[in-house]
């Protein structure tokens, strides 16, 4: 079976959002960031070469592919920020129609800038996200 190619790294995030090039972009990262360390109590960590990862979990198929990935987190792509979150948990919804100005596709949220969304309403949507996840989880791993 092949090897997760996204895997937490010893990268520095601080030297990725540094190397944005776009300054609104990489203050935008800087702010989403700290948004993500403070709503999941977790510290960001690289995954592969462009994700700032918080948190870790640990999944498995019934397929037997397993792995582990992180809760949440963001990746600066070359239009939006991708931000990635459960596809769905208790709110998330109403959360994303007062969050403002954004696109949606399964499991990543992508923004063009922060200044366009609710960043109350965003911190809200990491956490509950988080909690999702790690409510599957536990419930997974009990065999629930």
């Amino acid at each position: 079976m092949a090897e997760n190619k996204t895997k937490a790294t010893q990268a520095s995030v601080d030297g990725y959002i540094a190397a944005i090039n776009d300054e609104s972009r990489r203050k935008d990262c800087e702010a989403l960031a700290k948004l993500m360390a403070k709503a999941t109590k977790q510290q960001p960590t690289m995954w592969g070469t462009s994700i700032v990862g918080f948190g870790s979990y640990h999944y498995k198929y019934e397929s037997g592919r397993e792995g582990d990935s992180c809760l949440t987190g963001f990746s600066s792509r070359k239009g939006d920020i991708s931000i990635y979150l459960m596809a769905s948990f208790p709110g998330h919804d109403e959360l994303l129609a007062k969050l403002g100005k954004h696109k949606m596709a399964k499991a990543c949220l992508y923004v063009r800038k922060l200044s366009d969304v609710d960043l109350k309403v965003l911190a809200q949507l990491v956490a509950g996200s988080v909690a999702e996840r790690k409510r599957r989880n536990d419930q997974a791993q009990s065999g629930a």
